[in-house]
């Protein structure tokens, strides 16, 4: 798994030497190590020593060639490798291939990374051999890190330095259970290589008054999503959820979107659980005929970024019979426009930090 990760890398690594005439490129090596974090007391024994480990990242600069470059200061984009000793057997090690963006803020000193992706986890909890392991419940997960860098480019020819915090985020979104997954707050140290010899000149035609200015009538969408998920009673089985959509956004500039609408969820994984806390717990008032179904209003935003935009909701459940993780509700994640009206989505449910889903979304803008 650690040779396809790299290769994936590699291949990245190589494409960055056929540049076009509107970018340059960079990769940069950056050493970490810092300690898990304790969200949630049943990892409390998992937590041993200092977790350390590496990340690699191919980035490619933008110069405002285009009009999204400008508008939000001219981010790189690109892919990053992270492996993770996790310092516990138990743990096993993480190794992450994720796809980012960097921002930069005070004069290009100060950066901002988010990346997403996807992990792979050597020693993942089985019943048998590793039930110790409640953080990690597959191999296979998604991973989340976000880095904050003080940076500086081109100190000794083509090599600068950057060191700054890392966050990194571990789990399987309720794939399957047990899911809870660990948080690394890290310190990182790192050291980056131009790959040509000098930048392009940066552009500046952007219209700021105008682009603030930019509005669209109310657009109205519909979106289908789904996937697949577990409750928190490991062995209790992976279920299709689905989830409808309608709702309305309002275009308030270029880069900003407000929305606000209805989901209407069909989650099969709360059938089981509903099942099984009326025989398990006959006192606790759940007779299983309860309905499964719920039903959300919800508020939300959307950063448009080029084709891609991050979308962010926060919801209330107006029918809700049977409790579980609360009334509020969030969502977290991307939408990419495939054609002017169509999109594509990957997002993440979740009760506040404990996820109830990935979702696979298709959607129309009206």
């Amino acid at each position: 798994m650690r040779q396809i990760f790299l290769c994936v890398f590699c291949l990245a690594f190589s494409l960055s030497f056929a540049q076009d005439k509107n970018h340059t490129s960079y990769v940069d090596v950056n050493y970490f190590q810092g300690n898990i974090a304790l969200h949630n007391n049943e990892i409390l024994h998992l937590i041993q020593g200092h977790p350390d480990g590496v990340i690699l990242s191919w980035n490619k600069k933008t110069y405002g060639f285009e009009d999204w470059e400008q508008r939000f200061n001219y981010p790189d984009y690109g892919v990053s490798f992270a492996y993770q000793d996790m310092k516990n057997p138990v743990l096993g090690d993480n190794y992450s291939l994720y796809a980012h963006y960097n921002f930069y803020f005070f004069k290009r000193n100060l950066m901002f990374r988010i990346g997403q992706g996807m992990s792979y986890n050597t020693n993942p909890y089985n019943r048998e051999t590793n039930f110790k392991n409640v953080a990690f419940g597959t191999k296979f997960g998604s991973s989340t890190y976000v880095m904050l860098n003080y940076k500086k480019e081109r100190i000794i020819d083509r090599f600068g330095l950057q060191a700054g915090f890392s966050l990194i985020h571990y789990s399987n979104a309720n794939v399957k259970s047990p899911n809870n997954g660990t948080n690394s707050i890290t310190f990182n140290i790192g050291v980056n290589y131009n790959l040509q010899d000098s930048d392009l000149e940066y552009q500046n035609t952007l219209d700021k008054k105008a682009d603030q200015e930019f509005s669209e009538p109310i657009k109205y969408n519909l979106a289908f999503r789904a996937g697949i998920n577990e409750s928190d009673v490991v062995g209790s089985g992976q279920y299709a959820m689905y989830v409808v959509s309608a709702y309305a956004d309002k275009r308030i500039n270029k880069s900003s979107a407000l929305q606000v609408g209805t989901d209407i969820f069909f989650s099969n994984f709360l059938k089981e659980l509903i099942y099984y806390r009326s025989v398990a717990f006959p006192d606790a008032g759940v007779t299983g005929d309860e309905d499964h179904k719920r039903v959300g209003v919800f508020a939300g935003h959307e950063l448009f970024i080029n084709k891609t935009s991050l979308l962010t909701q926060l919801g209330y459940y107006v029918y809700y019979p049977f409790d579980f993780e609360g009334r509020t509700y969030f969502r977290i994640g991307l939408k990419r426009y495939v054609y002017k009206k169509w999109y594509g989505a990957l997002t993440l449910k979740s009760h506040g930090a404990k996820a109830e889903g990935v979702e696979f979304g298709i959607g129309i803008r009206l």
